[in-house]
């Protein structure tokens, strides 16, 4: 029997699947099955799979229709024969350990829930990754611990999906992932956090992750950024803003005007904004005032966001507050 089944979901993504597969056949844990599904691929994809599948008994091959990303993991869910399931994309490649690693981990630490690991960019071909993908990679191969993923979920998914292992049991108790009109895998870690779930992150870049043009990530509305802060926003009003609680804004620029507005419109008040900006101090934006850092704890039983991009904002945000007496993960989390 083998010890942990990969579950690689497949479309039109011939141009990439031999090197995919090529990864997990070298794997030194050779004691695995890749439950492969094609979903209604039109380029091949299906018979390379069957002409592998054929070649080695450990790749399973089930054929769909068209039925999305979300269906399809779900199928290999089903079918998974293990007690460990680990997700792999079609368009990655795979560090020959790591499914051993992934594999140790979860059967030796009971105390990890949801286990990634760092990530090494891969280019497509003739294309150089962006510098959006880049800067988010340096961001989150930063976050190792659960602490650390934690107190950043609310501004990116801590986990690249593809890097994820987790037992069998842990994620059909949180109902797999949803078809909802968001991304499936950031709405199933906030899911699993909400759930007190522990989060850990091999420090080995274990998966090459290839950033190319016509990723989900960039061409499907699911993924865009209206749809992740609408499940941030879901994920705080079930917790910290549970009652309606009213909320201070860190910044007063674009990315703290859009969670004003996301909030109003969901019955959250916005009690003040924060700034550091002289010119914007004791204006109104949205009917809330602006307000310095040194007056930022005067409004009671407020939640504060940190609603700034800019590079090094979040950690004197944080420093700012500290010294406010507001608590990092109580009081105050960091938004994007």
């Amino acid at each position: 029997m083998p010890r942990v089944s990969v579950l690689l979901p497949v479309r039109d993504a011939a141009d990439t699947l031999p090197e995919c597969l090529d990864s997990l056949a070298a794997q030194t844990l050779r004691e695995h099955e890749v439950v492969t599904v094609d979903d209604g691929s039109r380029d091949g994809s299906a018979e390379l799979l069957e002409a592998r599948a054929a070649q080695d008994p450990r790749v399973r091959l089930i054929r769909t229709a068209a039925r999305g990303l979300v269906s399809a993991l779900g199928l290999a869910l089903a079918e998974a024969r293990t007690g460990i399931v680990i997700r792999m994309d079609a368009d990655d490649v795979a560090h020959p350990e790591r499914l051993e690693r992934q594999a140790r981990r979860l059967e030796n630490d009971s105390g990890v829930d949801v286990l990634g690991s760092r990530v090494e960019l891969l280019s497509a071909a003739g294309m150089p990754p962006s510098g959006g993908m880049r800067a988010y990679v340096d961001w989150l191969n930063q976050l190792l611990d659960h602490a650390s993923m934690a107190r950043d979920r609310f501004v990116e998914s801590p986990l690249v999906h593809p890097t994820v292992a987790m037992r069998r049991q842990t994620l059909v108790a949180l109902g797999g992932w949803r078809d909802s009109s968001g991304p499936e895998d950031y709405d199933l870690w906030l899911r699993a956090f909400d759930a007190g779930l522990r989060f850990g992150k091999l420090p080995e870049a274990l998966l090459r992750w290839r950033d190319r043009p016509r990723r989900l990530t960039r061409t499907d509305p699911r993924y865009g950024p209206d749809r992740f802060l609408a499940l941030k926003l879901a994920a705080l009003r079930r917790g910290p803003l549970a009652g309606d609680r009213p909320t201070v804004v860190w910044g007063a620029g674009p990315i703290g005007k859009a969670w004003a507005r996301a909030l109003l419109a969901a019955g959250n008040p916005v009690a003040a904004f924060v700034e550091v900006d002289p010119r914007k101090i004791d204006a109104r934006i949205h009917g809330a005032p602006v307000i310095p850092v040194a007056r930022a704890s005067t409004v009671r039983g407020a939640v504060h966001l940190a609603a700034v991009g800019q590079r090094g904002a979040r950690a004197r945000i944080r420093a700012e507050a500290a010294r406010l007496g507001l608590v990092d993960g109580t009081d105050l989390f960091a938004v994007a």
